[in-house]
């Protein structure tokens, strides 16, 4: 895929998919000098995410006169004193040099529904699958901080097809090669099989085309 161009806009992202962004800047398709990055793990912590995001973004603004947010939607903000206050809203409250990636979650960012549904059914026969991206890996004890055994055993094991790590920069055959023990203890305190799944970056570069044209088309670009 042809890359609309990204050179002075900034982006921000969860650090979570700060490999895969960082892949497409090393192949040219994401060509920003500007990427800002989020904790990773403040699902956990929805008022430090938000703070945080406001931040990367303000400062995202300094550098560049359009901001294209790498976040999800309804499963990344969840703001129970605010219910009916959405990522939407958020983003929408910037201002019109301000827009996010259209997809719920970083893992549909990665594959869609559809794919998703295709995977499972290759690699789990059906069953029920908990994704993960390569970050979810390499930020293990951010992401899930203060997260007991117990904790892990009520929530994973109740994914029978495993959880399944859409990978596409290749990073679990280097993980395992090199932590081979820490791969085994991450699926052990998961109580659920750890299965890297290769696809390629073509979704994620998609979305990422789709709002960089409209910021074109706004003409708030340069």
């Amino acid at each position: 895929m042809k890359s609309p161009g990204f050179a002075g806009m900034a982006i921000v992202s969860r650090e979570t998919l700060n490999l895969e962004l960082n892949h497409l800047r090393a192949d040219g398709f994401l060509d920003t000098e500007h990427l800002y990055v989020t904790t990773p793990g403040l699902h956990e912590d929805i008022h430090e995410l938000e703070r945080q995001l406001l931040d990367r973004i303000n400062r995202a603004k300094e550098k560049a006169n359009t901001v294209l947010v790498v976040y999800g939607g309804k499963f990344c903000y969840v703001n129970a004193d605010q219910p009916t206050r959405t990522m939407q809203q958020l983003i929408a409250e910037q201002g019109a040099g301000v827009a996010r990636i259209q997809a719920t979650h970083c893992m549909d960012m990665i594959a869609s529904d559809d794919d998703r549904e295709w995977i499972a059914a290759e690699v789990a026969v059906g069953e029920k699958v908990c994704w993960m991206t390569p970050g979810w890996i390499k930020f293990r004890h951010q992401v899930f901080k203060g997260w007991a055994k117990g904790r892990a055993n009520e929530n994973f094991p109740r994914h029978s097809g495993g959880a399944v790590v859409l990978d596409g920069i290749g990073y679990l055959v280097t993980y395992m090669a090199e932590h081979p023990q820490d791969f085994l203890d991450y699926s052990d305190w998961m109580g659920t099989p750890i299965i890297p799944y290769p696809v390629t970056l073509d979704r994620i570069k998609m979305l990422l085309a789709e709002q960089a044209e409209k910021l074109h088309g706004n003409g708030v670009y340069e």
